[in-house]
């Protein structure tokens, strides 16, 4: 939070419901795990679980309400034949959000939505690529801690966790790498973080279940990484 802020920073966490849900992401719980993390670090939570409606409001937010302080995504690939945002005014909102510089967290199989959003893949600093990307089955994930990337992770050391890990995603070539994990023979990022010079972004490619989030490293650079992502913002 902006020191001498007068209120607390708020937070628009989009949940994974209705087309943006999918038969094997549990999002109520993980979106639970991450309110509950947005809490300790000091913000109110809005939860929306209409996903194109949260984004279309973002076009004219009501009075007095403005923008958020932090948009925190945790959706899923729609499985339907219609664009992802789902409306021109959800188009229209992700949009002016970006615009605006405001920060985005970005959790786990977000990184498959919002497909027709090109804005979306540069503000994410990668996505998923369908036919290439793909995970080991889901069970016990050591993640490698790149210690030298900043102070989300600085001190923390390498841990495991009950997760999957996503692999060969793409990236872009601004990011910064923080964690990763080895899939043949191979590092491939799973958190990274992107300063877009009007905003930032935090990707945190773990996250499958509320298992992951009761992994003291994992919650410990979220909590960071929330700060580095806010810092700042002017009230």
């Amino acid at each position: 939070m902006t020191a001498g802020r007068l209120t607390e920073p708020r937070a628009l966490l989009l949940t994974g419901s209705g087309r943006y849900a999918d038969p094997w992401h549990p999002f109520a719980e993980t979106s639970a795990a991450l309110a509950a993390l947005l809490r300790e670090a000091g913000f109110g939570v809005e939860t929306a679980d209409d996903v194109d409606a949260a984004l279309a409001g973002l076009v004219t937010p009501g009075a007095g309400a403005g923008l958020p302080d932090l948009l925190v995504v945790n959706v899923g690939l729609p499985r339907d034949d219609l664009p992802s945002p789902g409306t021109p005014e959800a188009v229209a909102g992700l949009r002016r959000l970006l615009e605006e510089g405001r920060p985005l967290l970005v959790s786990h199989v977000s990184s498959t939505s919002f497909l027709d959003s090109p804005e979306w893949e540069a503000a994410l600093g990668g996505r998923w690529i369908r036919g290439t990307s793909m995970h080991p089955a889901y069970g016990p994930a050591e993640i490698h801690v790149r210690r030298e990337s900043g102070p989300v992770v600085e001190g923390i050391a390498d841990f495991e966790l009950p997760d999957e890990r996503y692999s060969y995603l793409a990236t872009a070539p601004g990011i910064t790498i923080h964690a990763t994990h080895t899939h043949e023979d191979l590092e491939h990022p799973v958190m990274w973080s992107l300063d877009r010079r009007t905003g930032r972004t935090f990707y945190d490619a773990l996250g499958h279940d509320a298992a992951s989030y009761q992994s003291p490293e994992h919650r410990e650079i979220l909590l960071r990484a929330v700060t580095w992502l806010t810092a700042g913002q002017q009230p």
